[in-house]
């Protein structure tokens, strides 16, 4: 590891070379940069390590301790990319140039350059990320003792229950919890807008846009080119969703207008599997539920996990380090708040892996195992780049891969593995997909009103006052749903959702919602298969996991179409593979909505 006092004299050599005006070299270029992959490594191990204790040990020390490391950071990436902006006329070799651009465009928070204004800053987004880890909605009881639900108990009722009330009152009650958050966020925003200023950016969320190898407003029409060719299904799904909640729960559903939002089977009305029983077609129940199964074989947290890893080493991919096991988070511990939200970790951007979630038996975790450890995999293949070269293609590759061997969780794979004696008859595929929908189709628009959002917010578009009109209005135009009650702006719905309370880039969500069926529509043809898309499983196929992990193992240091070429032949992202997937369930939906209103 790099000595600090050396790290120190050649920053302070470089920044006077600057001052000096001398004319930079390669030679120095070079030099800088090693010495910056060698900071920005030291400073992420500390704060990996320190974030991880945060979330898992909830408190303001941990939080403080936290903000500190988190901060030493964050400012390191700050000054190194102010510090690049030298080298910015000098023509470098394409491995270098393309470190130098990664540095600059790949951070998620800019830290002014004022000290009181950088700590601020970052404690507030480590205390709004505690505001939600600690979220609870809590009321008395019958007794007169209060008594607190948090997410996990909100959720539930939420995926579980039929009734409106009950669901009302669960979603009212965690949405309550964002409101602390408002004026913190205000703050958060223009802290934030004032770092990304300093390092020649618009805003922050222009800085985000940035990092996606084309200009900001050249991205912002790719994703625009992707919704339209994915907007006909959705606005099937949705009309056949409503028309069903309309007959379970009445005139409360309208008949032509946006859902309530506490209907759809999820906090956030971003994906409606839990749901599938009220919309299920008739006679297509497909025969089995694969979270019964799971508990009626007792499957513990660990046994979830092993699957999921052992679908990747049926790809050749070696299996994960003991210290995985050893260091992981996988049930809620009963002694101490933690943040449940799973997520997957490179501790030490070598091998120093782990996922964090609280695990239950259920198919959807089975599915989260899945996604977490496509990250695992991915950091691992990779680990062997520069330091700069450790991450995705783009964030929307990191997320997809993991969804991509979800998508061969089929019956079939679930016969190998000996949960299913038979895998059902083809003729049950429109129940398979239509469960696949709710969660796929049905997320599509969430995952662009999260971040379209708040680029409106960076921007000023959305003034402070209009943060949750703007938030609902939204909600509205893309995703066809309205809030159960009526909002104001005491409120702070965006903040219920971990994402904008953690300042987690959520554009990367989307992508990977199309990524992965191109990704899977390649692999399925590489792996010979001849039957349809949804019932083709990559699973044991060494010269898939073959091409798979060339396209991981190159990390971010080719930009992304190269990356996307590797696998699949193509260099532009492309949506036409959902619809593929999807065919049957296309045709058999308007067969349904025949004579009924779609769109809102």
């Amino acid at each position: 590891m790099l000595d600090r006092r050396a790290l120190a004299l050649a920053v302070l050599c470089f920044s006077f070379s600057a001052v000096a005006g001398e004319p930079p070299t390669v030679a120095e270029a070079e030099a800088f940069l090693k010495n910056a992959e060698q900071r920005l490594l030291q400073l992420s191990v500390e704060a990996g390590r320190a974030d991880w204790v945060k979330l898992n040990f909830i408190t303001e020390d941990t939080e403080l301790l936290a903000a500190k490391a988190d901060e030493r950071a964050i400012n390191a990436g700050v000054e190194l990319a102010k510090q690049a902006v030298r080298f910015d006329k000098l023509t470098l070799p394409e491995g270098l140039a393309r470190k130098m651009k990664l540095l600059k465009n790949g951070l998620t928070l800019a830290t002014p350059s004022d000290p009181k204004e950088s700590e601020q800053l970052t404690r507030i987004t480590s205390a709004m990320e505690g505001m939600y880890g600690k979220g609870k909605d809590c009321r008395p009881g019958q007794d007169g003792k209060e008594k607190c639900r948090d997410l996990g108990d909100l959720s539930k009722i939420l995926a579980t229950s039929r009734s409106y009330d009950e669901l009302l009152d669960a979603w009212t009650g965690w949405h309550a919890i964002s409101r602390p958050m408002r004026k913190d966020f205000v703050t958060y925003v223009a802290l934030a807008n004032k770092g990304a200023r300093e390092l020649g950016f618009a805003d922050t969320g222009a800085m985000w846009r940035s990092k996606y190898d084309m200009p900001p407003d050249a991205f912002s029409e790719e994703l625009d080119r992707l919704w339209e060719q994915v907007k006909p299904l959705y606005l099937s799904l949705h009309a056949y969703v409503r028309a069903k909640l309309r007959e379970k729960y009445g005139d409360r559903v309208p008949a032509s207008g946006p859902i309530p939002a506490h209907l759809l089977g999820n906090m956030w009305a971003q994906e409606w599997g839990n749901i599938y029983p009220l919309v299920a077609p008739a006679g297509a129940d497909p025969g089995y539920d694969l979270t019964q199964i799971l508990k009626s074989r007792k499957t513990n947290d660990q046994q979830m996990v092993k699957y999921g890893e052992a679908f990747f080493t049926s790809l050749g991919f070696a299996p994960l380090p003991e210290t995985f096991w050893k260091r992981s988070l996988f049930l809620k511990p009963r002694d101490r708040e933690v943040v449940c939200h799973a997520s997957a970790w490179d501790v030490d951007a070598v091998n120093d892996l782990r996922i964090k979630m609280c695990i239950d038996v259920t198919a959807e975790d089975f599915s989260t195992i899945h996604h977490e450890l496509g990250h695992n995999f991915y950091q691992r293949a990779y680990n062997e780049q520069p330091y700069l070269f450790r991450e995705s293609a783009n964030d929307g590759f990191h997320e997809a891969v993991g969804d991509t061997i979800a998508l061969s969780v089929t019956p079939e794979y679930l016969v190998k593995l000996g949960l299913l004696e038979k895998a059902p008859d083809t003729s049950k595929d429109i129940g398979l997909l239509l469960d696949k929908a709710l969660e796929k189709i049905a997320f599509l628009p969430f995952g662009l009103v999260i971040d379209q959002w708040r680029w409106k917010v960076f921007s000023g578009q959305i003034p402070p006052e209009k943060y949750n009109e703007a938030w609902w209005e939204l909600r509205k135009r893309y995703q066809g749903i309205a809030p159960p009650v009526a909002r104001n702006e005491q409120d702070f719905d965006p903040g219920a959702k971990f994402h904008v309370a953690g300042n987690v880039p959520y554009m990367r969500y989307f992508l990977a919602d199309i990524l992965q069926f191109q990704f899977h529509r390649a692999l399925a043809g590489i792996a010979g298969c001849k039957g349809p898309l949804n019932r083709c499983s990559i699973y044991g196929n060494k010269e898939a996991g073959s091409r798979l992990n060339a396209m991981l193992s190159m990390g971010s240091s080719r930009p992304w179409p190269e990356a996307l070429a590797a696998l699949t032949g193509q260099r532009q992202m492309d949506a036409t593979a959902i619809r593929d997937y999807f065919a049957p369930l296309q045709k058999w939906l308007d067969e349904q909505n025949k004579g009924k209103p779609v769109g809102w």
